[in-house]
């Protein structure tokens, strides 16, 4: 069983910074891509940034400039580096995984639980 599991939200001061992880783990070929996004109360969700192969990197224009994702291949964790934080970035953040399960299957969507993120004084 595939699993995406999110660690590194919490509390944070505007203009500060948090890192958000995220493993994937279980039984799998590939991972072709994967992507934070978030969610405030009473808005969509969206997406905030996405890395494909581990190269190709793309932001929401909200947070370009502050945020950066990275991925450790060899791990199948993928990095969210939030900087200059503000209170509008307060929101739930899910991680987003496109997973190819063996090397014939289609790539398939799994998400993870999720992690809150709050930003304020």
């Amino acid at each position: 069983q595939v699993q995406l599991v999110e660690s590194g939200g919490g509390l944070v001061q505007p203009g500060g910074s948090l890192r958000l992880s995220c493993a994937a783990s279980g039984s799998f070929f590939r991972i072709n891509a994967m992507a934070w996004y978030r969610q405030a109360p009473g808005k969509e969700r969206e997406l905030v940034a996405s890395i494909i192969r581990g190269v190709t990197t793309n932001y929401a224009d909200s947070v370009k400039g502050r945020f950066s994702i990275s991925r450790d291949t060899a791990k199948n964790t993928v990095f969210l580096q939030m900087n200059s934080l503000k209170p509008e970035d307060t929101a739930v953040y899910y991680c987003n995984a496109a997973i190819m399960k063996t090397v014939t299957s289609e790539s398939i969507t799994m998400w993870g639980q999720g992690t809150q993120v709050t930003v304020s004084s």
